[in-house]
């Protein structure tokens, strides 16, 4: 029998996630070195987000630009983010994270330094996963002590 993890939301799967993830890396890291501990982690991270970013595709039944605001708003569920949106059109998706209580809830289990990878670095992989047409550039994220996110999606040519 699977659980049905819809019904729960996003930020309580990454603090679930975090509390078990943060001891395994310790022992792997006293092992193996925290640096190649960290680096594998990375690695099955992006797969698992390459991996939820096809499955969102599907079950938004669309993986446009428009698109887009559905996973924003997935990921913002239980007031878990602060969006500032900026532009939104066929071809550019624009907003700011204002708040983000990833990031707090990180720093509250003493895990910022793995919640940029947890949670901010998987972004990449999961808009790779729901549309390679789209990239995504982000200079700063919360998580790092910037005052906000800033996501600027925008829709690649054919030839990229």
């Amino acid at each position: 029998m699977s659980a049905d993890l819809s019904k729960v939301p996003l930020i309580a799967r990454r603090e679930i996630e975090a509390r078990i993830v943060a001891p395994l890396i310790e022992a792997f890291g006293a092992e193996l070195g925290r640096e190649k501990a960290l680096a594998q982690l990375e690695r099955v991270i992006a797969q698992l987000a390459l991996a939820s970013g096809q499955e969102m595709a599907r079950q938004v039944t669309e993986n446009t630009i428009a698109a887009l605001d559905t996973v924003v708003r997935f990921w913002g569920y239980d007031s878990a983010m602060e969006v500032e949106r900026l532009a939104q059109n066929n071809q550019r998706y624009d907003f700011n994270v204002r708040r983000c209580r990833y990031a707090e809830m990180y720093r509250e289990l003493g895990l910022a330094d793995l919640g940029l990878v947890l949670s901010c670095q998987r972004d990449f992989a999961f808009f790779e996963g729901f549309n390679p047409r789209i990239k995504l550039t982000r200079t700063q994220t919360i998580m790092q002590g910037a005052d906000h996110c800033d996501f600027r999606f925008s829709l690649r040519g054919e030839d990229e």
